[in-house]
Protein backbone atom coordinates (compact mmCIF):
# COMPACT_ATOMS: atom_id res chain seq x y z
CA UNK A 1 0.00 0.00 0.00
CA UNK A 2 0.80 3.78 -0.95
CA UNK A 3 1.87 5.57 2.42
CA UNK A 4 -0.27 8.84 2.62
CA UNK A 5 1.29 11.85 4.58
CA UNK A 6 -1.05 14.64 5.64
CA UNK A 7 0.59 18.03 5.99
CA UNK A 8 -1.72 20.22 8.09
CA UNK A 9 -0.74 23.49 9.92
CA UNK A 10 -2.58 26.72 10.70
CA UNK A 11 -2.53 29.58 7.45
CA UNK A 12 0.75 30.80 7.40
CA UNK A 13 2.55 28.08 9.24
CA UNK A 14 4.53 26.87 6.03
CA UNK A 15 2.79 24.31 4.50
CA UNK A 16 3.06 25.57 0.95
CA UNK A 17 7.10 26.42 1.43
CA UNK A 18 7.20 22.65 2.76
CA UNK A 19 5.70 21.44 -0.86
CA UNK A 20 6.95 23.76 -2.96
CA UNK A 21 10.79 22.13 -1.34
CA UNK A 22 9.63 18.89 -1.91
CA UNK A 23 8.29 19.46 -5.61
CA UNK A 24 11.66 21.38 -6.78
CA UNK A 25 14.69 19.98 -4.86
CA UNK A 26 17.10 16.75 -5.63
CA UNK A 27 15.86 14.62 -3.28
CA UNK A 28 16.10 11.29 -4.81
CA UNK A 29 12.04 10.45 -4.21
CA UNK A 30 9.15 10.11 -5.87
CA UNK A 31 6.25 11.92 -4.20
CA UNK A 32 2.81 12.51 -5.53
CA UNK A 33 1.49 16.08 -3.74
CA UNK A 34 -2.17 17.21 -3.58
CA UNK A 35 -2.71 20.27 -2.49
CA UNK A 36 -5.97 20.37 -0.75
CA UNK A 37 -5.74 24.51 -0.31
CA UNK A 38 -5.83 27.28 -2.97
CA UNK A 39 -3.90 30.46 -1.80
CA UNK A 40 -5.01 34.08 -2.85
CA UNK A 41 -5.44 34.20 -7.04
CA UNK A 42 -2.53 31.41 -7.91
CA UNK A 43 -2.94 27.41 -6.88
CA UNK A 44 0.53 25.48 -6.04
CA UNK A 45 0.27 23.56 -9.50
CA UNK A 46 0.31 27.27 -11.59
CA UNK A 47 3.45 28.05 -9.98
CA UNK A 48 4.88 24.60 -10.63
CA UNK A 49 3.81 24.31 -14.44
CA UNK A 50 5.58 27.89 -14.21
CA UNK A 51 8.91 26.07 -13.66
CA UNK A 52 8.36 22.96 -15.75
CA UNK A 53 11.05 22.66 -18.53
CA UNK A 54 8.77 21.44 -21.08
CA UNK A 55 6.64 24.84 -20.93
CA UNK A 56 3.23 22.93 -21.42
CA UNK A 57 -0.27 23.55 -19.61
CA UNK A 58 -1.31 21.37 -17.77
CA UNK A 59 -5.05 20.78 -16.70
CA UNK A 60 -4.79 18.15 -13.47
CA UNK A 61 -1.53 17.01 -12.84
CA UNK A 62 1.98 18.48 -13.22
CA UNK A 63 5.34 15.76 -13.17
CA UNK A 64 8.29 17.53 -12.57
CA UNK A 65 11.96 16.96 -13.26
CA UNK A 66 12.46 15.95 -10.22
CA UNK A 67 9.99 12.97 -10.51
CA UNK A 68 7.23 14.33 -7.98
CA UNK A 69 3.52 14.97 -9.20
CA UNK A 70 1.46 17.87 -8.31
CA UNK A 71 -2.49 18.05 -8.41
CA UNK A 72 -4.67 20.86 -7.20
CA UNK A 73 -8.10 20.45 -5.94
CA UNK A 74 -10.61 22.36 -4.18
CA UNK A 75 -12.43 18.76 -3.01
CA UNK A 76 -13.69 15.75 -3.33
CA UNK A 77 -10.04 14.74 -2.57
CA UNK A 78 -10.93 10.71 -2.33
CA UNK A 79 -12.21 11.05 -6.23
CA UNK A 80 -8.28 12.72 -6.86
CA UNK A 81 -6.85 9.67 -4.72
CA UNK A 82 -8.70 7.04 -6.62
CA UNK A 83 -7.42 8.89 -9.91
CA UNK A 84 -3.88 9.41 -8.83
CA UNK A 85 -3.96 5.51 -7.98
CA UNK A 86 -4.24 4.86 -11.62
CA UNK A 87 -0.61 5.74 -11.41
CA UNK A 88 0.79 4.40 -8.72
CA UNK A 89 3.93 3.46 -10.54
CA UNK A 90 5.32 6.70 -10.86
CA UNK A 91 5.40 7.18 -7.19
CA UNK A 92 6.22 6.31 -3.51
CA UNK A 93 4.52 8.70 -1.46
CA UNK A 94 1.32 10.87 -1.31
CA UNK A 95 1.69 14.21 0.61
CA UNK A 96 -1.65 15.80 1.10
CA UNK A 97 -1.77 19.77 2.32
CA UNK A 98 -4.93 20.29 3.90
CA UNK A 99 -6.61 23.78 4.21
CA UNK A 100 -5.07 26.24 7.28
CA UNK A 101 -8.20 25.57 8.90
CA UNK A 102 -8.96 21.57 8.50
CA UNK A 103 -10.05 18.99 10.88
CA UNK A 104 -7.05 16.79 10.40
CA UNK A 105 -8.73 13.99 12.17
CA UNK A 106 -11.92 14.48 9.80
CA UNK A 107 -9.59 13.77 7.27
CA UNK A 108 -7.62 10.90 9.17
CA UNK A 109 -11.15 8.97 9.14
CA UNK A 110 -11.53 8.84 5.22
CA UNK A 111 -8.82 6.24 5.00
CA UNK A 112 -10.31 3.82 7.58
CA UNK A 113 -14.04 4.52 6.72
CA UNK A 114 -13.41 3.62 2.88
CA UNK A 115 -12.40 0.27 2.74
CA UNK A 116 -11.83 0.87 -1.24
CA UNK A 117 -8.89 3.23 -0.23
CA UNK A 118 -7.80 1.81 2.82
CA UNK A 119 -6.44 -1.31 0.70
CA UNK A 120 -4.30 0.42 -1.94
CA UNK A 121 -3.30 3.80 0.46
CA UNK A 122 -2.45 3.82 4.23
CA UNK A 123 -2.30 6.58 6.78
CA UNK A 124 1.35 6.86 7.24
CA UNK A 125 1.13 9.85 9.77
CA UNK A 126 -0.18 13.72 10.16
CA UNK A 127 2.78 16.18 10.24
CA UNK A 128 1.51 19.46 11.89
CA UNK A 129 3.84 22.91 11.31
CA UNK A 130 3.26 25.33 13.66
CA UNK A 131 4.45 28.80 13.07
CA UNK A 132 7.00 29.85 16.21
CA UNK A 133 6.11 33.36 15.81
CA UNK A 134 2.14 32.91 16.15
CA UNK A 135 1.10 29.61 17.45
CA UNK A 136 -0.04 31.48 21.25
CA UNK A 137 -1.87 33.86 19.02
CA UNK A 138 -3.84 31.09 17.10
CA UNK A 139 -4.06 28.57 19.91
CA UNK A 140 -5.72 31.45 21.54
CA UNK A 141 -8.36 32.54 19.46
CA UNK A 142 -12.08 31.54 20.75
CA UNK A 143 -13.56 29.36 18.69
CA UNK A 144 -17.27 28.78 18.58
CA UNK A 145 -19.17 26.73 21.53
CA UNK A 146 -19.81 23.93 19.44
CA UNK A 147 -16.10 23.71 17.78
CA UNK A 148 -12.73 23.35 18.87
CA UNK A 149 -9.60 25.46 18.26
CA UNK A 150 -8.80 24.74 15.02
CA UNK A 151 -4.91 25.30 15.87
CA UNK A 152 -5.29 23.06 19.23
CA UNK A 153 -7.05 20.17 16.75
CA UNK A 154 -3.70 20.25 14.12
CA UNK A 155 -1.06 19.93 17.27
CA UNK A 156 -3.38 17.32 18.67
CA UNK A 157 -4.02 15.02 16.04
CA UNK A 158 -0.14 15.44 15.04
CA UNK A 159 2.48 12.31 14.72
CA UNK A 160 4.95 14.63 13.81
CA UNK A 161 5.64 18.33 14.72
CA UNK A 162 7.63 21.00 12.78
CA UNK A 163 7.98 24.14 14.73
CA UNK A 164 8.66 26.18 11.97
CA UNK A 165 9.74 29.69 11.83
CA UNK A 166 11.89 29.70 14.41
CA UNK A 167 14.70 32.58 12.73
CA UNK A 168 11.41 34.71 13.68
CA UNK A 169 11.16 34.55 17.34
CA UNK A 170 12.54 36.44 19.48
CA UNK A 171 14.86 34.08 21.41
CA UNK A 172 15.84 30.44 22.23
CA UNK A 173 13.66 31.17 25.31
CA UNK A 174 10.45 31.93 23.02
CA UNK A 175 11.41 28.87 21.08
CA UNK A 176 11.52 26.81 24.33
CA UNK A 177 8.33 28.43 25.50
CA UNK A 178 6.37 27.33 22.28
CA UNK A 179 7.67 23.86 22.20
CA UNK A 180 6.51 23.98 26.20
CA UNK A 181 2.95 24.85 24.70
CA UNK A 182 2.75 22.24 22.11
CA UNK A 183 4.17 19.42 24.34
CA UNK A 184 1.05 20.45 26.49
CA UNK A 185 -1.07 19.55 23.84
CA UNK A 186 0.24 16.79 22.34
CA UNK A 187 3.58 14.90 24.64
CA UNK A 188 4.06 12.30 21.98
CA UNK A 189 4.80 13.33 18.75
CA UNK A 190 8.24 13.87 18.10
CA UNK A 191 9.23 17.56 17.32
CA UNK A 192 11.45 19.06 14.86
CA UNK A 193 12.43 22.87 14.88
CA UNK A 194 12.65 24.52 11.07
CA UNK A 195 13.26 28.01 9.28
CA UNK A 196 11.62 28.59 5.77
CA UNK A 197 9.83 24.91 6.31
CA UNK A 198 13.16 23.36 5.25
CA UNK A 199 12.88 19.81 7.06
CA UNK A 200 14.72 16.38 6.64
CA UNK A 201 12.26 14.13 4.55
CA UNK A 202 12.88 11.36 6.60
CA UNK A 203 11.68 12.94 10.00
CA UNK A 204 7.95 13.06 8.07
CA UNK A 205 8.16 10.59 4.93
CA UNK A 206 7.68 6.59 5.82
CA UNK A 207 7.28 7.35 9.81
CA UNK A 208 4.53 4.43 10.14
CA UNK A 209 3.51 6.81 12.95
CA UNK A 210 -0.77 7.45 12.61
CA UNK A 211 -2.63 4.85 14.70
CA UNK A 212 -6.11 4.83 14.20
CA UNK A 213 -7.03 4.24 17.59
CA UNK A 214 -5.22 7.11 19.33
CA UNK A 215 -6.47 9.44 16.63
CA UNK A 216 -10.33 7.87 18.22
CA UNK A 217 -9.11 9.20 21.48
CA UNK A 218 -7.92 11.99 20.62
CA UNK A 219 -10.80 13.19 19.00
CA UNK A 220 -13.09 11.81 22.22
CA UNK A 221 -10.58 13.89 24.18
CA UNK A 222 -11.13 17.15 22.12
CA UNK A 223 -15.27 16.36 22.06
CA UNK A 224 -15.22 16.12 25.86
CA UNK A 225 -13.44 19.32 26.34
CA UNK A 226 -15.53 20.69 24.39
CA UNK A 227 -18.96 19.90 25.97
CA UNK A 228 -17.10 20.89 29.16
CA UNK A 229 -16.31 24.25 27.60
CA UNK A 230 -20.33 24.40 26.29
CA UNK A 231 -21.38 23.51 29.72
CA UNK A 232 -19.06 26.56 31.14
CA UNK A 233 -20.19 28.60 28.67
CA UNK A 234 -24.00 27.91 29.44
CA UNK A 235 -23.64 28.47 33.21
CA UNK A 236 -22.36 31.31 32.71
CA UNK A 237 -24.87 32.47 30.87
CA UNK A 238 -27.41 31.31 33.51
CA UNK A 239 -25.54 33.04 36.33
CA UNK A 240 -25.57 36.34 34.06
CA UNK A 241 -29.38 35.74 33.66
CA UNK A 242 -29.75 35.32 37.41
Amino acid sequence: RKPVITVTGFLGAGKSTLLQHVLHERHGRRIAVIQNELAAGESLTEQVSMVSEEGDKFDEWVELPNGCLCCSVRDKLTVALENLMERRGQFDYILIETTGVANPGALASTFWLDEELESTLMLDGIVTLVDAANVRRHVAQEAPMDAVNEAVQQIAFADRIVVNKVDLAKDEAEVASVEALVRGVNALAPIRRSEHAHVDLDFILNTQSFQTQRAIEVAQGLAEAQARAAEWCAQCADDDVT
